[in-house]
């Protein structure tokens, strides 16, 4: 009896053993588009018997550790074909896929199957939305025009400013508290034409992801979140070419070969046309409001380890009065980088960014040149380690440099009577070193955690005023408002001498539970530190905002956001329910006082109060992911409040020092977005927004004062715009003759606020010339507006 127990005990001991002692391999290699070898950002690769998967890189490229043996492995995209092959693996093994939007009859072995585009409930990701160009270009926007910041709005926790404002909103933030990458290069000013158009060309774009919370440690640099985007590399198959003829604006973009399967190149170019017809009025033939873009990109595979990319951006804004008044702004980048896989395991990416933002204004009529920007150049160095099928590795670190330009004056002609005057430039550095891991540490729980220690020099060479109490702010008890300080004197810096530094630990955790197979629930934390601040006095960001650094008065913001959400998949992933809420503060978020003078301002910190922010709401999309109608709802219940609070007992603060609204406070957000695919020859589309009226501040009274009628105030954005909503459709029509043709080629009909909502971008008061009362006079931008465009392909 005792030989029976002792021999089962070896066998259980044996079998243990055994099982840990089970040899592994590593299945490694790139996911491609079958049409083009574009690679693919974010495939899902999973082995359903073991439970395990990864996703691709930002540079499609996959890493998985696994027992030796014959494995089942399925690979799903969002608008591919999910793919299902058998491998054996005895030893590391390259196993490069490419997945097909077609039938998938060119792959062979391969069980092809439908993609459902589920939720990834084992990820401990969230508060992060991915949106494929597909999906973006099928829905309805204004005069035609597929935007990409537009898309986005349709997202929970999303909002804008309203009708023709540049910039979003995310979790009651500002939108200058969104870290906007292109290639991994930072878009300073986000929007053509003041808002009414996105910087990014839709045909050149291939990923784009918004994060919202639990914000990998990869990321820093601002407050709210991270929208991630990612050029096209060109198809190294086959040359293409590809665009668009609207209303206002067209498009074009070729790409091709360099070296067949090894090298590829990528053009496209956009441009507005609509100002050509301000020159067949006499009145207006002076008259010009276009913008311009190109986007550049070339990629060449040196060998199976090492690939370089160069990517470029550049854009531009021009309107001219008359010959009189010219506005010109833009932006500008550049990025070179090095993709270097060290080991099946280990994957490395070196960048070096080169950003600019300029804004120029000739004012002729008056004889001056205004020119303002900012530049950075960054270097980044980013490793990717698969250390196990359970464990993974993300660390780097990086360092920009930035070089601030608050604006110079120059004369435009002899005449004009104007000194040359400029503001001190300021310069800056920030350092940063992250690391970041990814954990599974049972079948049901999987965390990420990671570290951001972040550092900012403001350098020299500039020259800081000094105020009593180190005070440049002063509160008239008498008057109980603030007012500018008056310097005592100054101290220069010299070049590269530091100014004022700061230094932050940003911490980063998110966890992931699962209930079952089908539903989770996850949370997260995320610490974030924003060095740079947009001087602003409008809520919505203009071309003439200037971005400023922290220094000895302006304190870098700290953000501290916590979320829980409960994710699930419904009906085998053909529904999917995510519900998020979270809780939001900033300390060191920058308000005005009365009266403040933002524009060429050499003393900004007269005028800045130091305040602190906070907001917290709930998330909820429900979205259908199958079928020939498909789409999301989103609702977002949430409150964005300010408090600037006196800094003694005497003092009361901006409204008393109580919280008030933020300007991006919206209470109530709604959004439905809807595609049918009626059949092969014709699609629509439908959104529908609903947002609660942006905070305002009106006068609550007036008095006289010699003879003059001055408007009083009451407290700060106690008042609302009305309600903001707009019903938008689209149909689309394929000939049927595309399919045997290389040319392809389809027609776009939309409209835009289909039921002509006469939004309000703002409400002025004034007195009546003919009633002498007083009156409210609101200010629309769109009503109904119809559009038709035509795409192309070939």
């Amino acid at each position: 009896m005792i030989t029976k127990k002792f021999t089962t005990f070896l066998i259980i001991i044996f079998t243990i053993f055994t099982s840990f002692a089970q040899e592994k391999f590593t299945l490694s290699g790139t996911i491609t588009d079958f049409k083009n070898n574009e690679t693919l950002i974010g495939v899902n690769i999973y082995i359903p018997a073991l439970k395990i998967g990864t996703t691709t890189n930002e540079y499609g490229f996959y890493s998985l550790t696994i027992p030796s043996g014959e494995h089942q492995i399925e690979i799903s995209y969002v608008g591919y074909q999910t793919i299902q092959k058998t491998v054996v693996l005895n030893q590391n093994t390259k196993n490069n896929f490419a997945l097909n939007e077609g039938s998938g009859e060119e792959l062979q072995e391969v069980v092809i199957t439908d993609n459902k585009g589920k939720v990834n409930i084992k990820s401990p990701e969230m508060s992060a939305n991915k949106l494929s160009i597909a999906t973006i270009k099928k829905m309805p926007v204004v005069l035609g025009e597929v935007d990409v910041l537009k898309s986005i709005l349709l997202l929970p926790g999303v909002t804008n400013a309203g009708e023709g404002a540049s910039g979003f909103n995310v979790r009651g933030g500002g939108a200058d508290q969104n870290l906007i990458l292109l290639d991994e290069a930072t878009i300073f000013n986000s929007s053509h034409v003041f808002g009414f158009f996105s910087v990014f060309n839709p045909d050149a774009i291939k990923d784009l992801k918004l994060y919202k919370g639990g914000i990998p440690a990869r990321y820093g640099g601002r407050a709210s979140s991270v929208l991630d985007i990612y050029q096209k590399d060109g198809s190294s198959k086959d040359f293409h070419v590809n665009g668009g003829i609207g209303l206002i604006s067209s498009r074009i973009l070729a790409e091709g070969p360099i070296v067949k399967d090894r090298g590829s190149f990528l053009i496209g170019g956009r441009a507005s046309y609509a100002h050509l017809f301000l020159k067949l009025s006499e009145e207006n033939k002076d008259n010009s409001a276009y913008f311009y873009d190109l986007n550049t990109k070339l990629s060449y595979k040196l060998n199976d380890n090492n690939s370089l990319y160069l990517s470029g951006y550049f854009g531009r804004d021009v309107f001219s009065l008359n010959k009189s008044f010219t506005n010109i702004y833009g932006n500008s980048t550049l990025n070179l980088r090095w993709n270097h896989l060290f080991s099946d395991k280990l994957f490395s990416n070196l960048s070096l960014i080169y950003s600019d933002y300029y804004y120029g204004l000739d004012l002729d009529f008056v004889g001056f040149k205004w020119d303002s920007g900012i530049k950075n150049y960054n270097i980044k160095y980013d490793f990717k380690n698969y250390i196990s099928d359970k464990f993974k590795l993300n660390y780097g670190l990086n360092g920009i440099y930035y070089e601030f330009n608050p604006g110079t004056i120059k004369p435009s002609n002899a005449e004009s009577g104007i000194n040359p005057d400029q503001l001190d430039k300021k310069y800056a550095f920030e350092p940063a070193i992250y690391i970041d891991a990814e954990n599974q540490l049972s079948k049901k729980i999987t965390v990420a955690y990671g570290l951001r220690y972040s550092l900012f020099y403001r350098l020299g060479a500039s020259t800081i005023n000094l105020y009593d109490n180190n005070n440049p702010v002063v509160f008239n008890s008498d008057l109980e408002i603030y007012e500018k300080g008056t310097p005592i004197g100054t101290e220069y810096y010299g070049k590269n001498k530091s100014i004022k530094n700061y230094n932050n630990l940003e911490p980063r955790f998110s966890i992931s539970y699962q209930l079952n197979d089908d539903q989770a629930v996850k949370a997260s934390y995320n610490r974030m530190a924003q060095y740079l601040q947009l001087i602003s006095n409008t809520s919505s960001p203009t071309p003439l905002d200037v971005w400023m650094p922290s220094d000895t008065y302006i304190k870098p913001q700290i953000a501290d956001q916590v979320a829980l959400g409960y994710f699930r998949n419904i009906n085998n992933g053909a529904y999917s329910l995510e519900v998020e809420s979270y809780y939001k503060e900033i300390q060191n978020r920058l308000d005005y006082i009365d009266g403040a003078d933002l524009i060429a301002n050499n003393a900004i910190e007269q005028v800045i109060l130091n305040g602190q922010m906070r907001a917290y709401g709930l998330e909820i999309m429900f979205k259908k992911n199958e079928g020939k109608f498909n789409g999301w709802i989103s609702y977002t219940l949430s409150k964005s409040e300010q408090q600037t609070p006196g800094r003694t007992p005497e003092e009361t603060g901006i409204n008393n020092g109580q919280w008030y609204n933020s300007a991006y406070d919206k209470t109530h957000n709604l959004a439905i977005t809807s595609a049918y695919n009626l059949n092969e020859k014709w699609s629509f589309g439908a959104n529908f927004a609903l947002q609660s009226g942006q905070p305002v501040t009106y006068p609550n009274g007036q008095y006289e004062y010699l003879g003059i009628t001055v408007p009083s105030y009451g407290l700060r954005n106690e008042h609302r715009l009305p309600a903001y909503h707009h019903l938008d459709v689209s149909a689309t029509l394929t000939p049927r003759s595309n399919k045997d043709r290389n040319w392809k080629g389809e027609w776009v009909f939309s409209i835009y606020n289909l039921y002509n909502r006469q939004n309000a971008a703002s409400i002025n008061f004034r007195q009546n010339v003919d009633t002498g009362y007083n009156e409210a006079v609101k200010t629309s931008i769109f009503g109904i507006v119809p559009a038709v465009s035509y795409n192309f392909k070939f």
